[in-house]
């Protein structure tokens, strides 16, 4: 490779130790932070055949390690376009840098995957029509393909690649059809090639990889912070910070520098569940900027005594999220004294000018990763799961346990907007569990159809109803003891007029209160009135469940245990003979008997 300060010819191996020396250097030149590989790809793209892009990307390419694949990277004008492409989208947010090359090593993988198995050489011959059958080969052999049960051991490689090939191959039409000389067989192979991918791509890739990804997330564990966890990396957090910030006033060093923006970093994101790159990337001017918002004098008349506590006691700092979208960050008094003492001690702690973020590191253009410090306090406050305790889990956490507090629309659009959540990504995703949820809910819907039961629980919500799973119910049984119940009761007591409903609701009232002191809930028994021979319901106790029962019978709605326990507990000596699923037993057939009845009329 040759060196591009004296365009002398070194080894690899050791162009590294001749950079350091080579007399055509400048002083101003600093290639002491450079790595050999890095050495070694910044001569090679500075040496090699010049091509039309532009000193961001070959900055971006410079960074990459050197190897066979960004050797071809460098030496491919239809790769290299893509990769400008990228740039001129992405190349003005430095973080997105990572992203260009990570989509360039995807493009040059795969055609150095062609070129040893396909006649495929260079990436414009990737969207030729008559390749297409060899481009699946070469994609399907790179993201690990399994035939046998149409699956792949890289799904995510698979799809990428294919968005990248729409890209290219959108690139090489406009770019030909723009130019005065350009070539008209590259565009109609653009166009034929679209065709093609639009109609094949989707049954050779799209669907392996997508039901590979699907699959796989089936029966696995959904683990959520513990709650006991999170109190004890705050607590420990508190702890490390109060040292941190002491010795960083005692004795301004780059490594308590360190300690103190690695705690605070860490604190700020867990306390407002943000994404970590959001708040790692937040600029220095961003956080001088912040205002204390002015509560407006009409607002405040909204608003109760602790909102407008709440409001003086945070700072509001809002910072880049995602897909461009403002996010705000909620800051503490501590935090914000933090924050501002690492402001002061920048210049003492070897922090150069040019770093623009605000949890930068020193003796470095780049900032403090949030994961990695959430992961380093999570360790060392021993908490049970470390691992689940990242940013991502506690956005999830938040997100997903808020369904408790019962929140109405334009409260969960707030929480949404607040987490920086599309609000239809927010309802589809941020949910409970789906286990949780068809193992509570979708369980009794099934239980009532397996018991023939569902018809006595209409107009009734799932939280309403409740269903024993070890309870046997017969049919047969049923009908008769409804027919029993109903030649037994004396039409006066079938037919309750609205006055007496009225009296036994007063007298319900009144009853209840010197009764609920004096008498204990029963246990329920464990398998109902099963084993018991059947007793006929006297008229007293008959008396004794309308007057409480009534408004279950006639909206044809069956009791929950509370409530039959409730009505034994306020008439103790009419069923002291009777445990609370004798009384919904009692109140089901009258149900039934009334159905029966209305069905009897039609």
């Amino acid at each position: 490779i040759h060196c591009y300060h004296c365009q002398g010819l070194y080894a690899k191996k050791t162009l590294w130790k001749h950079m350091r020396r080579c007399p055509a250097k400048n002083n101003s030149d600093d290639e002491s932070s450079t790595g050999k590989h890095r050495v070694r790809s910044k001569c090679a793209l500075k040496t090699a055949v010049p091509h039309d892009i532009g000193e961001g990307l070959k900055s971006v390419i410079s960074c990459m390690k050197y190897d066979k694949v960004t050797q071809l990277i460098q030496n491919d004008k239809q790769l290299l376009q893509f990769g400008q492409h990228l740039y001129d989208l992405n190349g003005s947010r430095k973080n997105r840098h990572d992203y260009i090359r990570q989509r360039l090593r995807e493009l040059g993988r795969l055609l150095l995957t062609a070129q040893k198995s396909t006649p495929i050489q260079k990436a414009e011959e990737l969207i030729y029509p008559a390749n297409f059958n060899h481009l699946i080969s070469a994609v399907k052999e790179l993201a690990g393909y399994n035939p046998t049960n149409n699956t792949f051991r890289k799904p995510t490689l698979a799809l990428k690649i294919g968005n990248s090939l729409g890209i290219i191959c959108e690139l090489v039409e406009t770019d030909n059809l723009s130019s005065v000389d350009g070539d008209s067989s590259l565009v109609r192979f653009a166009r034929e090639f679209k065709t093609i991918k639009n109609f094949r791509w989707k049954g050779l890739i799209t669907r392996g990889a997508t039901t590979t990804m699907t699959e796989s997330k089936w029966n696995s564990p959904q683990i959520l912070p513990l709650t006991e966890d999170v109190k004890r990396l705050d607590s420990h957090m508190e702890n490390v910070k109060a040292i941190a910030e002491k010795m960083l006033r005692s004795s301004p060093t780059a490594s308590n520098y360190a300690m103190l923006a690695k705690v605070t970093l860490a604190q700020v994101i867990i306390f407002n569940r943000r994404r970590e790159g959001e708040v790692s990337r937040m600029e220095l001017s961003t956080f001088k900027e912040r205002k204390k918002s002015e509560i407006n004098e009409d607002m405040a008349a909204c608003l109760t005594p602790l909102e407008k506590k709440m409001c003086d006691f945070f700072t509001r700092v809002e910072i880049r999220g995602k897909r461009g979208r403002g996010v705000p960050v909620l800051l503490k008094p501590s935090m914000v004294s933090a924050m501002e003492l690492l402001v002061e001690s920048r210049e003492s702690c070897c922090i150069p000018k040019d770093n623009v973020y605000m949890f930068a590191r020193p003796g470095a253009l780049s900032a403090y990763r949030g994961g990695e410090c959430i992961q380093k306090f999570a360790r060392e406050c021993h908490a049970k799961n470390p691992d689940v305790l990242t940013s991502t889990r506690l956005r999830k956490h938040i997100a997903t346990m808020s369904q408790v507090l019962n929140l109405q629309e334009n409260e969960a659009d707030q929480l949404a907007n607040f987490l920086g959540h599309d609000i239809r990504v927010h309802r589809q995703y941020y949910r409970l569990p789906q286990g949780t949820l068809q193992l509570a809910k979708m369980s009794k819907v099934l239980l009532a159809l397996e018991k023939g039961t569902l018809s006595l629980y209409k107009g009734q919500a799932l939280d309403d109803i409740e269903i024993d799973p070890e309870e046997r119910v017969d049919l047969q049984e049923l009908d008769s003891s409804s027919d029993e119940n109903d030649t037994s009761l004396s039409r006066e007591a079938m037919e309750v007029t609205k006055a007496q409903e009225n009296e036994a609701i007063e007298n319900d009232d009144d009853v209840e209160p010197e009764t609920s002191s004096s008498v204990t809930i029963r246990s329920p028994l464990k398998h109902g009135n099963r084993g018991n021979p059947k007793q006929k319901w006297e008229d007293s106790e008959v008396r004794a469940v309308e007057r409480h029962m009534m408004r279950f019978i006639h909206t044809c709605k069956v009791p929950q245990k509370m409530d039959c326990i409730r009505c034994i507990n306020a008439e103790p000596y009419a069923l002291k003979n009777r445990n609370w699923t004798g009384v919904k037993n009692y109140v089901r057939n009258r149900i039934t008997a009334l159905k029966r009845k209305a069905c009897a009329k039609d």
